[in-house]
């Protein structure tokens, strides 16, 4: 039964008919790893937060998210008076239970929450989160390194600690990497991009991240009543198991995806892209030389792309738009009928550094 037919029936028996297709975001696997949709940066009463751990699982599911962990403020506890709780390990041990019943996984996690420098860091993969609250910045990263956490630094242009908006790397985060005790750095944060905590993580070989830092409700957020979505990193695994993802992150295999930018290292990106992009279809009308291109996007990504083929567009200038979940169609000018060619298009809703953007070459095969 047509899917619009199969709504409206619904409707009239007043039964609400949910579509996955409206908020679970969607993109496919690359070649040799499992593309997991990950958020690792979360809050909720039990730190600075609006809600209860339930609404964060809920909100999880409903985002079609592989992975999340909430990463509660160490330090600072403003609910602390009404919900005092001396067990720093509690909202994850409520989440984890919730999500019990759903293909979600809640990885431990805690947000070590001091002034710049270093500012602030999640530390994910942890064992007890009680043991990281020491006063001792440096202990905390050396507690959460005896530990096997995975270590990054949240917003760090941040306007309340970095009054430039400008992402800079000082002489205490310096000497972290050097002893491995810091390994990512959130270029995403919330409704923020770093172009310069991109150029950190490429210089000092960090992993690039992407994150909601959610306090209040998703929805209102990000506006997802309106087409928006959560940030989130895209995390390629072996596998979807706490293992893999850890693996996968300390290997640099991670693109954030926020608004409607990809932003990761370009061996990352580039196979992300080539995955969602695919020739369906390509004739030609009678003797024309003008090739009829369909190309199918299926992720939810609406991709930018810049024309650098030998070879002009009939109806469209350089620049056209693959919105998400459709197939467009492009007409190129071959000059002759070919059997097959490539177009060759810089993805311009794709960094891989400042100023810098990715290019796939899409293989065309036409049907003669």
């Amino acid at each position: 039964m047509p899917r619009l037919i199969y709504a409206f029936l619904l409707s009239l028996i007043n039964i609400p008919y949910l579509s996955a297709q409206t908020r679970a975001i969607e993109f496919p696997d690359v070649p040799g790893f499992r593309t997991l949709k990950c958020d690792f940066h979360i809050h909720t009463v039990f730190s600075d937060g609006s809600v209860w751990p339930d609404i964060r699982v809920q909100e999880a599911v409903k985002d079609g998210l592989d992975a999340i962990s909430l990463t509660e403020h160490l330090e600072y506890q403003p609910h602390g008076s009404d919900l005092p709780h001396p067990d720093r390990n509690r909202s994850y041990q409520i989440a984890k239970e919730l999500a019990k019943p759903y293909d979600l996984l809640v990885i431990h996690g805690a947000e070590i929450t001091r002034s710049l420098p270093p500012g602030h860091a999640n530390a994910i993969f942890i064992s007890d989160a009680n043991k990281l609250n020491i006063r001792d910045s440096v202990e905390a990263y050396r507690e959460a390194h005896r530990q096997g956490a995975f270590v990054f630094w949240n917003h760090p242009n941040w306007i309340a600690q970095q009054h430039s908006g400008v992402a800079t790397l000082t002489d205490l985060h310096q000497m972290l990497i050097r002893e491995d005790l810091l390994h990512g750095i959130e270029v995403v944060n919330d409704l923020t991009y770093s172009d310069e905590a991109l150029e950190i993580a490429l210089e000092k070989d960090l992993t690039i991240m992407g994150t909601s830092d959610i306090h209040g409700l998703v929805d209102w957020q990000f506006r997802l009543d309106m087409g928006g979505h959560r940030p989130i990193n895209l995390v390629f695994a072996k596998d979807k198991t706490e293992e893999a993802i850890k693996e996968a992150m300390f290997a640099h295999r991670t693109v954030a995806w926020f608004d409607n930018l990809l932003v990761g290292r370009e061996n990352v990106v580039k196979p992300l892209v080539e995955s969602c992009l695919k020739v369906k279809e390509a004739t030609y009308q009678g003797p024309s030389a003008v090739a009829t291109v369909e190309i199918e996007n299926i992720s939810d990504a609406s991709f930018l792309l810049k024309n650098h083929s030998p070879y002009t567009f009939h109806s469209d200038g350089d620049i056209i738009i693959i919105k998400p979940h459709q197939t467009t169609v492009v007409e190129v000018k071959t000059l002759q009928q070919m059997t097959e060619f490539e177009l060759e298009m810089e993805v311009l809703n794709a960094v891989v550094k400042t100023n810098a953007h990715p290019s796939i070459v899409l293989p065309v095969k036409v049907d003669l």
